[in-house]
Protein backbone atom coordinates (compact mmCIF):
# COMPACT_ATOMS: atom_id res chain seq x y z
CA UNK A 1 0.00 0.00 0.00
CA UNK A 2 1.06 3.62 -0.92
CA UNK A 3 0.56 6.04 1.61
CA UNK A 4 1.64 9.14 -0.44
CA UNK A 5 -1.59 7.77 -2.43
CA UNK A 6 -3.63 6.68 0.10
CA UNK A 7 -3.15 9.86 2.15
CA UNK A 8 -6.46 9.29 4.34
CA UNK A 9 -5.16 6.49 5.81
CA UNK A 10 -1.45 8.51 7.11
CA UNK A 11 -0.91 9.14 10.57
CA UNK A 12 1.63 9.07 13.53
CA UNK A 13 2.41 5.21 14.26
CA UNK A 14 4.73 4.01 16.93
CA UNK A 15 8.19 2.32 18.05
CA UNK A 16 8.09 -0.96 18.98
CA UNK A 17 8.75 -0.04 23.03
CA UNK A 18 5.00 1.46 23.27
CA UNK A 19 3.79 5.39 22.75
CA UNK A 20 3.39 7.11 26.58
CA UNK A 21 2.46 10.17 27.46
CA UNK A 22 5.77 11.78 25.68
CA UNK A 23 4.79 10.01 22.24
CA UNK A 24 4.17 13.53 20.92
CA UNK A 25 7.00 15.58 22.30
CA UNK A 26 9.48 12.90 20.46
CA UNK A 27 7.83 13.09 17.10
CA UNK A 28 7.75 16.86 17.16
CA UNK A 29 11.49 16.54 17.77
CA UNK A 30 11.70 13.55 14.88
CA UNK A 31 10.00 16.42 12.63
CA UNK A 32 12.11 19.28 13.37
CA UNK A 33 8.76 20.83 14.90
CA UNK A 34 7.63 22.33 17.78
CA UNK A 35 5.37 21.55 20.28
CA UNK A 36 2.59 23.58 21.79
CA UNK A 37 0.19 22.32 24.95
CA UNK A 38 -3.37 23.57 26.12
CA UNK A 39 -2.57 27.02 24.11
CA UNK A 40 -5.36 29.19 24.69
CA UNK A 41 -8.85 28.68 22.80
CA UNK A 42 -7.62 25.77 20.81
CA UNK A 43 -10.29 22.74 19.60
CA UNK A 44 -9.74 19.20 18.16
CA UNK A 45 -10.68 20.11 14.95
CA UNK A 46 -12.41 22.97 12.50
CA UNK A 47 -15.80 21.89 13.46
CA UNK A 48 -17.17 23.91 10.62
CA UNK A 49 -15.66 21.17 8.26
CA UNK A 50 -17.62 18.90 8.68
CA UNK A 51 -20.35 20.57 6.95
CA UNK A 52 -22.03 18.83 4.12
CA UNK A 53 -24.88 17.99 1.88
CA UNK A 54 -25.77 15.95 4.45
CA UNK A 55 -24.77 17.73 7.81
CA UNK A 56 -24.97 21.35 8.66
CA UNK A 57 -22.33 21.85 11.53
CA UNK A 58 -24.03 25.46 12.15
CA UNK A 59 -27.11 23.61 13.43
CA UNK A 60 -25.50 21.69 16.24
CA UNK A 61 -25.79 23.05 19.36
CA UNK A 62 -23.00 25.94 20.33
CA UNK A 63 -21.97 24.19 23.29
CA UNK A 64 -21.20 20.96 21.58
CA UNK A 65 -19.63 22.47 18.66
CA UNK A 66 -17.69 24.88 21.36
CA UNK A 67 -16.22 21.63 22.83
CA UNK A 68 -14.67 20.57 19.44
CA UNK A 69 -13.23 24.34 18.92
CA UNK A 70 -12.14 25.23 22.32
CA UNK A 71 -11.27 22.15 23.84
CA UNK A 72 -8.70 23.14 25.61
CA UNK A 73 -10.78 25.21 27.44
CA UNK A 74 -12.42 22.23 29.32
CA UNK A 75 -11.63 19.80 31.86
CA UNK A 76 -12.69 16.04 31.45
CA UNK A 77 -14.28 13.52 33.40
CA UNK A 78 -14.73 10.41 32.69
CA UNK A 79 -16.20 6.87 33.58
CA UNK A 80 -16.45 3.60 31.98
CA UNK A 81 -18.16 0.14 32.10
CA UNK A 82 -17.35 -2.93 30.48
CA UNK A 83 -20.56 -5.29 30.00
CA UNK A 84 -21.13 -9.13 30.45
CA UNK A 85 -18.78 -11.61 29.45
CA UNK A 86 -16.51 -9.22 28.18
CA UNK A 87 -15.21 -7.71 31.36
CA UNK A 88 -12.79 -10.27 32.40
CA UNK A 89 -11.57 -9.54 28.78
CA UNK A 90 -11.30 -5.69 29.12
CA UNK A 91 -9.08 -7.05 32.19
CA UNK A 92 -6.64 -9.25 30.66
CA UNK A 93 -6.59 -6.08 27.66
CA UNK A 94 -4.83 -3.96 30.33
CA UNK A 95 -2.61 -6.70 31.87
CA UNK A 96 -1.05 -8.30 28.59
CA UNK A 97 -0.75 -4.79 26.40
CA UNK A 98 -2.42 -1.19 27.67
CA UNK A 99 -0.65 -0.74 30.94
CA UNK A 100 2.57 -1.99 29.39
CA UNK A 101 2.43 0.24 26.08
CA UNK A 102 0.73 2.95 27.86
CA UNK A 103 -2.07 3.74 25.20
CA UNK A 104 -5.34 2.36 25.10
CA UNK A 105 -6.04 2.14 29.22
CA UNK A 106 -10.03 1.61 29.22
CA UNK A 107 -11.10 2.25 32.81
CA UNK A 108 -12.28 -1.09 33.85
CA UNK A 109 -14.49 0.57 36.95
CA UNK A 110 -15.16 3.94 37.89
CA UNK A 111 -12.68 4.17 40.69
CA UNK A 112 -10.01 3.62 37.74
CA UNK A 113 -11.11 7.57 37.16
CA UNK A 114 -11.73 8.39 40.88
CA UNK A 115 -8.97 11.05 41.10
CA UNK A 116 -9.87 12.56 37.77
CA UNK A 117 -8.47 12.45 34.31
CA UNK A 118 -6.19 15.19 32.69
CA UNK A 119 -6.62 16.17 28.99
CA UNK A 120 -4.26 18.30 27.08
CA UNK A 121 -4.74 19.79 23.47
CA UNK A 122 -0.90 19.26 21.57
CA UNK A 123 -0.26 20.93 18.41
CA UNK A 124 3.17 19.91 16.66
CA UNK A 125 3.29 23.52 14.78
CA UNK A 126 6.29 25.10 12.84
CA UNK A 127 8.30 28.42 13.22
CA UNK A 128 5.32 29.67 11.36
CA UNK A 129 3.71 28.33 12.99
CA UNK A 130 1.46 26.16 11.39
CA UNK A 131 0.20 23.50 12.82
CA UNK A 132 0.86 19.71 11.35
CA UNK A 133 -0.87 17.47 14.18
CA UNK A 134 -3.80 18.16 16.85
CA UNK A 135 -3.67 15.30 19.81
CA UNK A 136 -5.66 15.02 22.65
CA UNK A 137 -3.67 13.13 25.19
CA UNK A 138 -5.83 11.58 28.09
CA UNK A 139 -4.12 10.20 31.57
CA UNK A 140 -6.02 8.85 34.50
CA UNK A 141 -4.38 10.91 37.67
CA UNK A 142 -4.32 8.00 40.26
CA UNK A 143 -2.21 6.01 37.99
CA UNK A 144 -0.80 7.94 35.77
CA UNK A 145 -1.38 5.28 33.02
CA UNK A 146 -2.16 6.44 29.30
CA UNK A 147 -6.06 6.28 28.50
CA UNK A 148 -5.86 7.90 25.38
CA UNK A 149 -3.26 9.34 22.78
CA UNK A 150 -3.97 10.38 19.75
CA UNK A 151 -4.55 12.56 16.49
CA UNK A 152 -7.44 14.35 15.65
CA UNK A 153 -8.61 15.74 12.17
CA UNK A 154 -11.26 15.89 9.33
CA UNK A 155 -10.80 14.14 6.69
CA UNK A 156 -12.42 12.53 3.66
CA UNK A 157 -12.50 8.68 3.13
CA UNK A 158 -12.98 7.02 -0.63
CA UNK A 159 -16.50 4.80 -0.14
CA UNK A 160 -18.28 8.34 1.85
CA UNK A 161 -18.90 11.64 0.40
CA UNK A 162 -18.96 13.72 2.83
CA UNK A 163 -16.40 14.58 5.95
CA UNK A 164 -15.35 12.26 8.92
CA UNK A 165 -13.60 13.20 12.21
CA UNK A 166 -10.95 11.05 11.58
CA UNK A 167 -9.00 9.70 14.76
CA UNK A 168 -5.36 7.84 14.64
CA UNK A 169 -4.07 6.09 17.82
CA UNK A 170 -0.10 5.37 17.27
CA UNK A 171 0.61 1.65 18.32
CA UNK A 172 3.73 -0.44 18.17
CA UNK A 173 4.60 -0.30 14.72
CA UNK A 174 1.86 0.29 13.52
CA UNK A 175 -1.72 2.42 14.60
CA UNK A 176 -5.23 2.16 14.89
CA UNK A 177 -7.40 4.26 12.80
CA UNK A 178 -11.26 5.70 13.33
CA UNK A 179 -13.42 7.20 10.71
CA UNK A 180 -16.63 8.78 12.38
CA UNK A 181 -19.30 10.28 9.92
CA UNK A 182 -21.60 13.06 12.05
CA UNK A 183 -25.45 13.22 12.52
CA UNK A 184 -27.17 15.61 13.77
CA UNK A 185 -30.64 15.21 15.50
CA UNK A 186 -33.28 17.17 15.76
CA UNK A 187 -32.04 18.41 19.22
CA UNK A 188 -29.23 19.75 17.76
CA UNK A 189 -26.79 16.85 19.71
CA UNK A 190 -23.91 15.21 17.55
CA UNK A 191 -23.50 11.50 16.76
CA UNK A 192 -20.29 10.20 15.61
CA UNK A 193 -20.51 6.92 13.91
CA UNK A 194 -17.92 4.48 12.57
CA UNK A 195 -20.20 2.27 10.40
CA UNK A 196 -19.52 1.38 7.18
CA UNK A 197 -19.08 -2.33 5.46
CA UNK A 198 -15.99 -2.29 3.41
CA UNK A 199 -12.37 -0.91 2.89
CA UNK A 200 -12.59 2.69 2.23
CA UNK A 201 -15.83 3.22 4.40
CA UNK A 202 -15.96 5.11 7.82
CA UNK A 203 -14.99 2.71 10.66
CA UNK A 204 -12.16 1.09 12.19
CA UNK A 205 -8.99 0.41 10.72
CA UNK A 206 -5.42 -1.38 11.85
CA UNK A 207 -2.30 -0.43 10.25
CA UNK A 208 1.06 -1.86 10.46
CA UNK A 209 4.43 -0.92 9.20
CA UNK A 210 6.05 -4.22 8.13
CA UNK A 211 9.60 -5.11 8.22
CA UNK A 212 9.86 -4.69 4.68
CA UNK A 213 8.92 -0.94 4.48
CA UNK A 214 5.29 -2.26 3.18
CA UNK A 215 2.24 -0.78 4.70
CA UNK A 216 -0.92 -3.14 5.23
CA UNK A 217 -4.42 -1.75 6.15
CA UNK A 218 -7.17 -4.09 7.58
CA UNK A 219 -10.79 -2.88 7.50
CA UNK A 220 -12.22 -4.46 10.71
CA UNK A 221 -15.93 -4.60 10.08
CA UNK A 222 -16.74 -6.07 13.28
CA UNK A 223 -15.85 -3.14 15.40
CA UNK A 224 -18.31 -0.14 15.83
CA UNK A 225 -18.51 2.84 17.69
CA UNK A 226 -20.82 5.42 18.13
CA UNK A 227 -20.54 8.98 20.27
CA UNK A 228 -23.27 11.13 21.01
CA UNK A 229 -22.21 14.23 22.52
CA UNK A 230 -24.70 16.96 23.96
CA UNK A 231 -25.67 19.88 26.00
CA UNK A 232 -26.83 19.05 29.35
CA UNK A 233 -26.80 22.52 32.02
CA UNK A 234 -23.72 23.74 31.76
CA UNK A 235 -21.69 20.99 30.69
CA UNK A 236 -21.30 19.25 27.62
CA UNK A 237 -21.88 15.30 28.23
CA UNK A 238 -20.78 12.42 25.99
CA UNK A 239 -21.70 9.03 25.79
CA UNK A 240 -19.55 6.59 23.91
CA UNK A 241 -20.58 2.51 23.16
CA UNK A 242 -18.11 0.18 21.11
CA UNK A 243 -19.61 -2.95 19.87
CA UNK A 244 -17.91 -5.96 18.24
CA UNK A 245 -19.94 -8.16 16.13
CA UNK A 246 -23.31 -6.48 16.99
CA UNK A 247 -22.91 -7.06 21.12
CA UNK A 248 -21.90 -4.14 23.29
CA UNK A 249 -19.08 -4.68 25.25
CA UNK A 250 -17.89 -1.09 26.43
CA UNK A 251 -19.72 1.70 27.63
CA UNK A 252 -17.54 5.28 28.29
CA UNK A 253 -19.15 8.78 29.45
CA UNK A 254 -17.49 11.78 29.44
CA UNK A 255 -18.38 15.01 31.44
CA UNK A 256 -16.97 17.93 29.82
CA UNK A 257 -17.08 21.22 32.19
CA UNK A 258 -15.80 24.81 30.79
CA UNK A 259 -12.58 25.87 32.95
CA UNK A 260 -13.29 28.73 34.93
CA UNK A 261 -11.70 32.28 33.79
CA UNK A 262 -8.48 33.06 35.25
Amino acid sequence: MNLSRDSWLQGPVGKPTGIGKDFFEELARERGLQVRVNAPHRGLIAFAALTSADFDAAQIQPAVADFYQRTSRYDLDAWGQWCGAFRPFGALLASIFSRRLQQLNVPLSPLDTSRGITSEIIELVDENPQVHLTAWLRQMVGSDDVLYAGSYSVCCVPGHDSPCVKVVFPLPNGSALVFMKPQRHPDGSLSLHSTGEKFGDPGFYFLVDNENSNISARYVRAMRESIHVYALGADVRADHTLKLWGITFLRLHYRLREKPLP
